[in-house]
């Protein structure tokens, strides 16, 4: 669930953003005098729902589109690219959101069809590097009349679209939380591990032997590195792994994003911070994924607009209200950059 994140570090002038905004809509709504109306969906072609690719600095993904006002991370794709999966937060919901190529156009996104009871967590989805499953985290209880509980889920893909979801079950799920599965190109899953009485998450693997899930293990401090982690992502050929960890001592301020890198003999490398680009003092980076050919890195951070980094207090409120109605309000939105600044992380002697 989102209280296991540390927030720390969110400015003043975000609080003071929050406090302001019911008064804010309500003067908009009277300004307009009209109420809510659907409005039409772009026309959208092209790969990456039609955005212009990035360079080497990051840039919001399809504003409007997937990074809107609300809270919103968690992106993955298909191999071809040609379905994307994101999760927003609002209205009391947590859900996995859907969009897919037809006939060249894409679709308007929408709830994920697996999503069987709305009241719980449909978050963090993740397509297998084959294409043929989701992992997502989800609350749904295992069976009627259990507990809630962080589990990992899956859904498979089936000639018609995606099946109905089904919990992945021991030894991966068990009576404590699971959750951000991450899968390598041979099966192996990555997921986060966190006791029930204890808000410390570790990392761990579970190798794919004969279609079964091996017990779990918890992998060495250079990937479970600082005070805590959580949300790793493993790049599809094992060479590295992204780490959100808290605590460290060169982080730029609550949560920030590692690269930890992997040899062929199994051994990782320290931590490498990913720099002021990706990182910010806003202590919420804590999602990140790569587009399937490996060229684009996507990452969830909560950056404001650069104009609401100004004195708040002289800004009229009706401009509040709107800058607020927009990405960069402080929520989480997601945003994108060439991954080739990794590899170049790589430690030569390593």
């Amino acid at each position: 669930m989102f209280h296991r994140k540390s927030f720390s570090g969110i400015r003043t002038d975000y609080f003071f953003l929050s406090l302001i905004l019911i008064t804010c809509l309500m003067l908009l709504s009277c300004q307009q005098n009209e109420s809510i109306s659907d409005t039409e969906f772009p026309t959208l072609t092209g790969p990456y729902l039609g955005q212009t690719p990035p360079g080497d600095e990051p840039v919001l993904f399809a504003p409007g589109i997937v990074s809107t006002a609300m809270y919103t991370r968690d992106l993955t794709m298909t191999p071809d690219g040609q379905e994307i999966f994101f999760c927003v937060s609002a209205y009391g919901f947590n859900w996995i959101f859907h969009t897919k190529q037809e006939n060249g156009v894409w679709t308007e996104p929408k709830p994920a069809s697996f999503i069987q009871n709305p009241e719980y967590m449909y978050y963090e989805p993740h397509v297998t590097p084959d294409g043929n499953r989701l992992l997502f985290l989800s609350t749904m209880p295992k069976a009627p009349g259990e507990p809630e509980n962080e589990d990992i889920w899956a859904v498979d893909r089936t000639e018609s679209g995606w099946g109905n979801s089904y919990n992945l079950g021991a030894p991966v799920n068990s009576e404590n939380r699971e959750f951000y599965p991450s899968v390598t190109r041979d099966g192996t899953l990555y997921f986060t591990r966190q006791e029930k009485d204890s808000r410390v998450g570790y990392i761990y693997r579970s190798y794919l032997v004969n279609g079964k899930y091996s017990e779990p293990e918890k992998l060495p401090e250079q990937v479970n590195c600082g005070t805590n982690r959580f949300n790793a992502y493993i790049q599809p050929d094992e060479k590295y792994i992204i780490v959100p960890a808290i605590g460290a001592e060169d982080s730029y301020g609550g949560t920030d994003y590692y690269v930890v890198f992997r040899n062929q003999n199994d051994e990782w490398s320290e931590p490498i911070n990913l720099g002021e680009k990706i990182n910010t003092e806003s202590g919420r980076e804590f999602s990140a994924s790569l587009s399937p050919d490996g060229k684009y890195f996507f990452f969830m951070s909560s950056r404001l607009n650069p104009d609401l980094e100004k004195n708040l207090m002289g800004t009229p409120i009706i401009k509040l209200a709107r800058l607020y109605a927009q990405p960069q309000n402080g929520n989480a939105d997601i945003y994108w950059v060439k991954a080739d600044f990794i590899k170049k992380l790589r430690p030569e002697d390593f």
